[in-house]
C-alpha cells in the first residue's frame, strides 16, 4: 500500500513539475516601471520586459493593462529563448506627438528576426495627423514611421489590433514566413499621404482575415516576392484598393505569386482590385491572382491592371514595362463604379498580359451599363459579363 502511495505522490509530483515548467511566465509592463499617463516615457519598461520574455525558456506574455503608454521607437529584437511570446495589450500605445522625434526611423514599433510572436488587442496611435499636416503643405518633412513592422520573422499572429492615425504605413510585413492576422482596424483619414493600410513584401504565407481598414492609401498592398498570400472578408474604405504593386521599379525584381483576395468590400475607394507595374524593364512578374466575391460601392476604377504606372513621368517615358501579368482571375465582382470605364486592362505593349479571365463581372455607372477598356490584353470571360469584355 505505502508503495501505491509513493508512486501516487511521485506521478502527482511529476504532473505538477511539468506543468509549473508549462505555465507561462507573465511581465507587466507597469511592474517594470512603465506609466499608464500617456506622457510618461515607458520605453525602457517595455525593452526591459521583450528582454525577460525573450530570454525565457518557457512561454512569456508580457501584459500592457489598461491606459495610455507613450513609447519612443522601439525595435523587439530576436532570436530568444523560446518562440511563444504573448503581448496582450488592453491599452492604448502612444507614439510622440512631434513626428520629428520618429519621423526618419523607418519604424515606430519593430519587431525583428523573431519567432511565434503574438499580439493580441490594443490600439496603436501613431500621431501621424501634424506629419500629414507638413506634407500637404509642401514643406521639407521626414518621410514617416511605419507603426507596426515586423522583419525577417516567422510564425506571427496579429489579433483584434486597432492602427490609428500611422504617420506612413500601418503595419508591414517584411521577409516573413507564416503570418495571420485577424480582426485588425486600420483607421486614417482618407487623404493622409502614404498611409497603406497592411503593406506585404518579400513573404510568403499570410493571411489577412476579417479585418476593415479605412486610409489615404492602398489598404493592403502587395510588393515583389509575396508569394502565398491569402486575404479574405475584408471592407475598404476610404483608400485607394487592395494593390498587387508597384511592380517593376527594380530591373531584378522578385515576382508576385499565388494571391486569393475574396470576399471583400470597396467603398467609395480610388480604385478596387489592381495590379500595377512601372513602364520600365524589369523581370518581375505576378501570376495565379484570384479575386472573388467582390463588392464595388461607389469605387473608382474597380478593376485595373495598370502597367504604365510612371509617378511624375520620372524614370520611365517611353519604356515598356517588364513586368509579366499572367493567369488572373476576376470572379463573382459586382456593384458600382464612380467611373464611367469600370474595367481597365492596360498592359505592357511589350510583355502584353495573358490568360487574364472575366467570370460573372456586373458593374454599373450611374444607373447605366459602364464601359470596359483593354490594351495588350489577352484572356477570356464566361458567365454574365458586363461591362461587355473587351478582352
Amino acid at each position: 500500500m505505502a508503495y501505491y502511495a509513493r508512486a501516487l505522490i511521485l506521478a502527482l509530483l511529476s504532473i505538477f513539475l511539468s506543468s509549473a515548467l508549462a505555465a507561462p511566465m507573465t511581465y507587466n509592463v507597469v511592474s517594470l516601471g512603465a506609466k499608464a499617463d500617456g506622457k510618461t516615457d515607458s520605453t525602457q519598461a517595455f525593452l526591459s520586459a521583450w528582454t525577460k520574455a525573450c530570454a525565457s525558456l518557457k512561454p512569456a506574455t508580457i501584459f500592457v493593462p489598461a491606459g495610455r503608454f507613450y513609447l519612443r521607437q522601439v525595435a523587439f529584437s530576436g532570436p530568444c529563448k523560446n518562440n511563444a511570446i504573448i503581448i496582450r495589450i488592453d491599452g492604448t500605445l502612444v507614439a510622440p506627438s512631434d513626428y520629428k522625434v520618429i519621423g526618419n526611423s523607418g519604424n515606430w514599433l519593430l519587431f525583428e528576426n523573431v519567432n511565434g510572436v503574438t499580439i493580441s488587442g490594443g490600439i496603436l496611435d501613431g500621431k501621424g495627423t501634424g506629419l500629414w499636416a507638413c506634407k500637404a503643405s509642401g514643406k521639407s518633412c521626414p518621410s514617416g514611421a511605419t507603426t507596426l513592422g515586423f522583419s525577417n520573422s516567422n510564425n506571427i499572429v496579429v489579433s483584434a489590433l486597432t492602427s490609428l492615425n500611422s504617420q506612413m504605413f500601418h503595419i508591414v510585413v517584411n521577409g516573413c514566413h507564416n503570418v495571420k492576422m485577424q480582426g485588425v482596424k486600420v483607421i486614417a483619414s482618407g487623404n493622409s499621404p502614404n498611409t497603406d493600410g497592411i503593406h506585404v513584401q518579400l513573404s510568403s504565407s499570410v493571411t489577412i482575415l476579417n479585418s476593415k481598414i479605412q486610409t489615404g492609401d492602398d489598404c493592403i498592398s502587395i510588393g515583389p516576392g509575396t508569394t502565398n498570400l491569402w486575404i479574405e472578408n475584408v471592407a475598404c474604405g476610404p483608400g485607394h484598393g487592395i494593390s498587387i504593386g508597384s511592380l517593376g521599379k527594380d530591373q531584378q525584381e522578385a515576382g508576385v505569386q499565388n494571391v486569393t483576395v475574396k470576399t471583400v468590400t470597396f467603398t467609395g475607394t480610388q480604385n478596387g482590385v489592381r495590379i500595377k507595374s512601372w513602364g520600365r524593364p524589369s523581370n518581375g512578374f505576378a501570376r495565379n491572382i484570384l479575386f472573388q466575391h467582390v463588392v464595388m460601392v461607389n469605387a473608382q476604377n474597380p478593376i485595373v491592371i495598370d502597367q504604365n504606372y510612371c509617378p511624375d513621368n520620372k524614370g520611365c517615358p517611353g519604356q515598356v514595362s517588364g513586368v509579366k501579368i499572367s493567369d488572373v482571375t476576376f470572379q463573382d465582382i459586382h456593384g458600382t463604379s464612380a467611373t464611367e470605364i469600370a474595367v481597365k486592362f492596360d498592359c505592357s505593349s511589350g510583355n502584353p498580359c495573358s490568360r487574364i479571365r472575366l467570370e460573372n463581372v456586373k458593374l454599373t455607372y450611374k444607373n447605366q451599363v459602364a464601359e470596359a477598356s483593354c490594351n495588350h490584353a489577352v484572356g477570356t470571360s464566361s458567365g454574365f459579363v458586363q461591362p461587355r469584355s473587351c478582352l
